[in-house]
């Protein structure tokens, strides 16, 4: 095979096992495909690594010794997280030039089965971003485009890099985080399978902390059968991480079952609006209808708090990137500017080294942790958030698994990105409640807009149920079996 172009993980798995290409073919492939790609997913490349992987992966499956699940498949990897003598730099000026001397407990799982390693995505800096434009390194363009449309347009964030990476063809699967949604709301601008499992489910250990509460790493996949063999290999109790569950895994791949007779599926009507796109009203509709139609029940509820949630998580999460940025002084690593004393240089360092979102949520989060207001501010945005998990224990009390749009809107163009802050973080409105309540939630693509543009609709369980949030994805699709190849204009 020379042309490997829509080929997701499971036909690259089977692919190599039955020995119709090699690794370093694979590999090589991709790494031709990436030089010449002008979507700037990558900001760093180690190729020669990963022909190295992929030579000696092509070994292991030649003798039939050792073979990893991902034993050969070039993967991309978000910028977030920390990889042994490969740059990590959260898409900031301030670790432009940082190389970790160890690996996140995710992505040695990843190595550990096998996966070859093309380079580290780019990403909106630390993580803040819904649109993958805050990035230091450029933003990336989000390869599908609307028809007859030269203007570019955003991938998502702040996963954007692994998104499009995955979208157009320049990696088999990748690895991202999710904070707010950082990566549901890229797959659905890109038409991709963004997973974001339970908080706990999956280390965060060598990750590049945003917000220590609420982050989470998950798979970007071409199909929901991948992000369950994405999930086995990154999901596990991991002593090192003291937010890491021994709630014990499932074997979600072999487990993948789409029959969803009997189960109940809950339509919240606080996630209704008439500011919701008639194109993605009409797939949130036809979507509850067709899981009608394969068996399940279509029950309304209500989550009474659910527009508490974003103000809430915009206190919560700056407040927690206050504290976690704090480290960046430019004394231990990372950027340091020279300066007339030490505070001097703590300013200029933290001033020159951060963008314009990252030092917005810093100034926030210092500001609800301040004295007289942290009682106004912090603890009430912690009582709502109770409120949101009491709202979604009540749900499932009724309900298997809840069914609402992944976002407002579909993707829109980088020229067009609003100049108000707070018209950005409404992208995340649908998302939010999720890592709010610490439970699995998942983007599929639907259907396209009238732009031809992907819309992703989201799916939530309860905690530690991945499985069945799996389960009720996979009967998604392979009833609607989307499918969106788009002309490569990228790779030209």
């Amino acid at each position: 095979m020379s042309d490997f172009l829509n080929l997701n993980l499971t036909e690259s798995i089977k692919g190599l096992k039955n020995k119709d290409f090699s690794s370093k073919e694979l590999t090589s492939f991709f790494i031709e495909k990436i030089e010449k790609s002008n979507l700037n997913c990558f900001i760093t490349k180690t190729f020669e690594i990963a022909l190295q992987m992929a030579e000696e992966s092509d070994k292991k499956i030649l003798t039939g010794k050792d073979i990893g699940i991902l034993e050969g498949i070039p993967l991309g990897m978000k910028d977030l997280f920390c990889t042994n003598g490969v740059r990590t730099t959260a898409g900031s000026k301030i670790l432009e030039n940082f190389v970790p001397f160890y690996e996140s407990t995710v992505s040695k799982n990843l190595w550990d089965a096998g996966a070859v390693m093309l380079g580290k995505t780019n990403m909106d800096e630390f993580a803040m971003g819904s649109a993958n434009t805050t990035s230091y390194f450029g933003n990336v363009i989000n390869p599908i485009n609307q028809k007859g449309n030269n203007d570019n347009f955003v991938p998502g964030g702040s996963s954007g890099g692994s998104a499009a990476a995955v979208s157009g063809d320049l990696c088999v699967a990748s690895l991202g985080t999710d904070t707010g949604g950082s990566i549901r709301q890229p797959a659905s601008f890109t038409g991709t399978v963004g997973l974001k499992p339970s908080y706990g489910r999956v280390s965060r250990w060598g990750i590049v902390a945003f917000a220590s509460s609420l982050d989470q790493a998950g798979p970007i996949t071409k199909t929901v059968e991948d992000a369950a063999i994405f999930l086995d290999i990154i999901s596990g109790h991991d002593e090192k991480d003291s937010t890491s569950s021994v709630n014990p895994k499932e074997n979600y791949y072999e487990n993948l079952n789409p029959d969803i007779k009997g189960m109940k599926i809950g339509i919240p009507k606080e996630f209704r609006s008439d500011k919701l796109p008639a194109s993605t009203q009409k797939s949130w509709d036809e979507c509850a209808d067709l899981l009608k139609t394969n068996g399940a029940e279509i029950v309304d509820i209500s989550l009474p708090h659910t527009m508490s949630a974003l103000p809430a998580y915009y206190i919560i999460a700056p407040a927690e990137a206050s504290s976690n940025l704090a480290r960046y002084d430019g004394v231990r690593y990372g950027l340091r500017i020279k300066g007339n004393d030490l505070i001097d240089m703590y300013e200029k360092t933290r001033s020159e080294g951060f963008g314009d979102e990252v030092k917005r949520r810093i100034l926030i989060g210092t500001y609800v942790l301040s004295s007289g207001y942290y009682d106004a501010y912090y603890i009430k945005a912690q009582k709502i958030r109770s409120l949101i998990k009491s709202d979604y224990v009540e749900a499932f009390k009724k309900v298997d698994a809840i069914l609402t749009p992944s976002t407002p809107s579909t993707a829109f163009e980088i020229a067009n990105e609003p100049s108000d802050p707070v018209q950005n973080y409404l992208n995340d409105i649908f998302t939010v409640p999720v890592n709010l309540a610490g439970l699995p939630g998942i983007s599929i693509p639907y259907a396209n807009d009238e732009n031809n543009l992907p819309i992703g609709l989201q799916l939530i369980t309860n905690s530690f149920e991945e499985q069945k949030l799996l389960n009720v994805a996979k009967n998604i699709e392979e009833t609607i079996n989307y499918s969106e190849t788009p002309e490569k204009w990228w790779l030209k």
